[in-house]
């Protein structure tokens, strides 16, 4: 196996090009691994910024000019005002003002640390602001993590919003990154305590909807907050959406949907994970008074959420050039969550039953208990979107020897028990590989040993927790192989440690490297099996 860095050293050239439809090789020649990582990039591009927002934002000039997003026109006379946060932002600000021309006044957008030097040196210069843009970069949330620049940069989106009239429009451009990008704290709260709070939630396995739930109780900007600062202005809001059923009031902790969390209940999220002892005071305050703001606007009339980009559509397109490389391909969620652990189980035993149903034997005790096996961990995990019953049924009365390709998106959540470095997806691709190892000495293990298997779950953005990596490509052969170098699974998995086990295993060459890729749309998961040549 090659690396993905030197066998693609333009991938984010790569990305900006439509999807091949049918590759220079012949699809049975390819490895896996190759096939895995066109399907990663087709994926990418199709919900790249600049595609999706020309897509959805239209200025029309005939009579009077107007925006016009789905069924709504918006009047424009330059009281045209943009402000943004996310990872995607850069890219759908630098198309926005291509759109908007002299309509757009003025501009502040928050974007990732190092994003615009990353961009350029992959010669994506179509995600850049041009000279003298009417637009304010501020990069900051180094490691998705709130820090001063990031706070900065929300101060002076609240205050431009704050400026705003009943004649004037503002577009919010919001993308996934966008909390740790609009960092505001509710006094007397400071930054660093707001991040502890949220670094020791995510350490303990709480929710995405958990996080931005207290998220919105600490923050002036998030649960509505900017739509409050920019009343009485018209607010349009495009949101590229990475969470799990694209829930406008979840997406970056819901800036412009008014939602204002309970004491009670942000009180019973601390409770769960044991964290009342550990909060500073500035924050027991804040959350044991009422969150709620009885001033400002009730109805919200004047915001208008569209969600233009998600999961399903990278995933979509994910499917379609896997149907041209040849596979029975199937989609079996965008909303795949649990711990990883529990998550990787499902799909190793999702493995085993097609390498049996490839290997005709759709029917037998053996089948019958993998499948037993999957529908009780499914029905623990309650995966939204996930219909496992339809799928084996699918899956069962696939054709002997049938190339077979089972994609999923979504966000696993891992919980940390080590101090080592990594990211989800490298924690599920090494996780996976230890239970297909593992069942090997089961009965399903010499079916296994028939097939070639690969797995891929890799971050649309580019960046798996604090690492340069998207993710990574395991297998059932990589436990063994891995002893060959003196590594241990299990004691890396122990530490949380799956960025150096891959960096190390083989030089790293299992490892997804993209760099950040100018959008986020949660995570990609793909699964390749396909018999052994005789």
């Amino acid at each position: 196996m090659t690396s993905a860095l030197k066998a693609l050293p333009n991938i984010h050239r790569a990305y900006m090009i439509p999807a091949c439809r049918g590759l220079a090789s012949h699809p049975r020649s390819m490895s896996l691994w190759e096939h895995g990582l066109h399907l990663f990039r087709s994926a990418v591009g199709v919900v790249l910024p600049a595609p999706m927002l020309r897509r959805a934002l239209v200025l029309k000039t005939d009579g009077c000019p107007r925006l016009v997003v789905r069924d709504r026109a918006f009047p424009v006379r330059r009281n045209l005002y943009l402000v943004g946060f996310g990872k995607a932002v850069l890219g759908m600000a630098a198309v926005a003002e291509e759109i908007l021309g002299d309509h757009l006044i003025q501009g502040v957008v928050s974007v990732p640390h190092g994003i615009r030097a990353c961009l350029q040196q992959a010669g994506m210069e179509e995600m850049l602001l041009k000279p003298h843009s009417r637009i304010q970069v501020i990069e900051g949330a180094k490691h998705n993590l709130p820090d001063r620049e990031a706070l900065r940069a929300a101060s002076m989106i609240r205050e431009l919003a704050e400026g705003l009239t009943a004649d004037d429009l503002l577009l919010v451009l919001i993308s996934g990154g966008g909390s740790a990008l609009l960092p505001a704290p509710t006094p007397p709260i400071l930054l660093e305590e707001k991040e502890k709070v949220t670094k020791l939630l995510a350490s303990r396995g709480a929710t995405i909807q958990e996080l931005n739930t207290i998220r919105k109780a600490l923050s002036l900007l998030k649960g509505g907050g900017l739509a409050q600062a920019a009343y009485p202005a018209q607010v349009l809001s495009l949101i590229l959406s990475d969470v799990i059923g694209n829930p406008v009031d979840i997406i970056a902790s819901g800036p412009t949907v008014y939602s204002s969390p309970s004491a009670q209940r942000c009180l019973q999220i601390m409770t769960k994970y044991n964290l009342m002892s550990t909060l500073p005071r500035s924050v027991e305050t804040v959350l044991s008074s009422s969150v709620s703001d009885p001033s400002g606007p009730k109805d919200y009339s004047h915001i208008y959420n569209v969600v233009i980009g998600s999961n399903s559509l990278a995933l979509e397109e994910a499917k379609r050039q896997a149907e041209d490389l040849g596979y029975w391909t199937l989609i079996l969620s965008a909303g795949v969550c649990g711990e990883v652990s529990r998550v990787a189980k499902l799909y190793s035993q999702l493995i085993q039953f097609v390498c049996l149903s490839t290997a005709g034997l759709g029917e037998g005790p053996l089948r019958d208990q993998v499948r037993g096996d999957l529908l009780k961990l499914a029905a623990e995990l309650e995966i939204p979107g996930f219909n496992l019953v339809d799928s084996l049924k699918a899956l069962q009365g696939l054709e002997s020897e049938r190339s077979v390709c089972l994609l999923a998106g979504g966000e696993t959540t891992v919980q940390l028990q080590g101090n080592g470095k990594g990211g989800r997806n490298q924690e599920l691709a090494l996780q996976v590989a230890l239970e297909l190892h593992r069942a090997k000495a089961t009965g399903a293990g010499y079916f296994l040993g028939k097939c070639e298997v690969l797995f891929l779950s890799g971050g649309t953005d580019g960046q798996d927790g604090p690492t340069e990596a998207a993710g990574a490509f395991s297998s059932q052969e990589l436990v063994d192989k891995a002893a060959q170098e003196g590594l241990d699974v299990e004691t890396f998995l122990s530490n949380n440690d799956s960025y150096t086990f891959f960096s190390k295993f083989r030089n790293g060459h299992h490892l997804l490297l993209t760099g950040l890729t100018g959008t986020n749309v949660m995570d990609i998961q793909a699964i390749l099996i396909r018999a052994r040549d005789r």
